[in-house]
């Protein structure tokens, strides 16, 4: 069984480095982190918690509770999430709050009850209270969704900047009736996203459309659209769950994207490349994401006087043919 010694003469660093790497210290240069995660992972090398576990009376498991589980965006958390965590000794229990607040909740309980590490927690709105785990001295990292109340441990996308930087690319391409499909008042990437529109086409120009996070909301908001006197010929919908059901609703409508609107779509699901024509999307780094997250929450349980850290990465738009004329 590989040692800790093991470890730190693959990656060429100490001991100690290796154990403040493996616990998420902020102290460690990135560049030596990475080389540590990968020296780990390639030795089979796994912490040995039973002693710290015993003294702070938890268990070697976070818990992750995220919205939507068949939503890629955060699959790819998940996996960002169990990676760090894995090579550093912890299991991950995946809970999926599915949208729901009541769901939020008892997963909440369960992971009080279990009395898990930590917790990586995506809101499911600003009702989302996690007084009771900070009062247990349970920590929580905040991914996708800020927590409202005290300031934590979060990390973001901004994706304000994406939506405004995804409608001027509509608009430089020729666009001139924009609408976006965005998700429910509250949440905040939705609210976000919508703001990030009403940046580009201004708020006298402004044409959208609420829904929930889910295809068939999205059926219903574009069907929606597409009935006005004046169609819009392009959309920016915010994530790519929502845009399967807009691309339901134009197909039978015999309305062609790429061709008779223009669509960007927040989030590069595997299956957009495969569709004709592939669409443009605005890829959030949501496996960095996870990553971090778990990074920070780690850090946390080591040392819960630490300032509360917030880190907001950037998206990136992916042009495809869906954008243009």
């Amino acid at each position: 069984m590989a040692t800790i010694s093991d470890v730190a003469a693959r990656a060429g660093v100490s001991t100690a480095t290796v154990s403040r790497a493996l616990n998420g210290k902020s102290t460690v240069d990135p560049e030596l982190a990475a080389r540590v995660l990968v020296a780990a992972e390639e030795l089979g090398y796994h912490p040995n918690g039973l002693a710290r576990n015993l003294r702070r009376q938890e268990t070697a498991v976070l818990a992750l509770i995220i919205s939507d589980v068949e939503n890629p965006f955060f699959t790819a958390i998940a996996r960002g999430v169990e990676d760090l965590a894995q090579v550093s000794g912890y299991s991950v229990v995946l809970c999926n709050s599915d949208e729901n607040e009541d769901k939020e909740r008892r997963y909440i309980d369960v992971a009080l009850q279990e009395r898990v590490a930590g917790v990586v927690l995506s809101p499911t709105g600003r009702s989302t209270n996690v007084d009771r785990l900070r009062r247990q001295g349970t920590p929580v990292v905040a991914v996708d969704r800020p927590l409202t109340g005290p300031d934590g441990d979060q990390v973001l996308v901004d994706t304000r900047r994406a939506a405004r930087d995804a409608t001027r690319h509509l608009v430089a391409g020729g666009y001139r009736r924009i609408a976006c499909l965005t998700g429910p008042a509250g949440v905040r990437t939705a609210d976000d996203r919508l703001a990030g529109y009403l940046d580009a086409v201004g708020e006298e120009n402004a044409l959208f459309r609420r829904a929930e996070y889910r295809a068939e909301g999205a059926r219903v908001a574009a069907t929606e659209l597409l009935e006005l006197p004046d169609p819009p010929d392009a959309l920016l919908v915010a994530n790519s769950t929502m845009t399967i059901g807009v691309l339901e609703t134009l197909a039978s409508r015999g309305v062609r994207p790429g061709r008779d609107v223009g669509i960007v779509s927040f989030d590069d699901a595997p299956w957009t490349t495969l569709i004709d024509p592939p669409l443009t999307v605005v890829a959030q780094p949501a496996y960095e994401v996870g990553r971090v997250a778990a990074q920070l929450l780690l850090a946390r349980i080591t040392d819960g006087t630490r300032r509360p850290t917030t880190t907001t990465l950037e998206a990136r738009l992916i042009e495809r043919q869906s954008s243009r004329r």
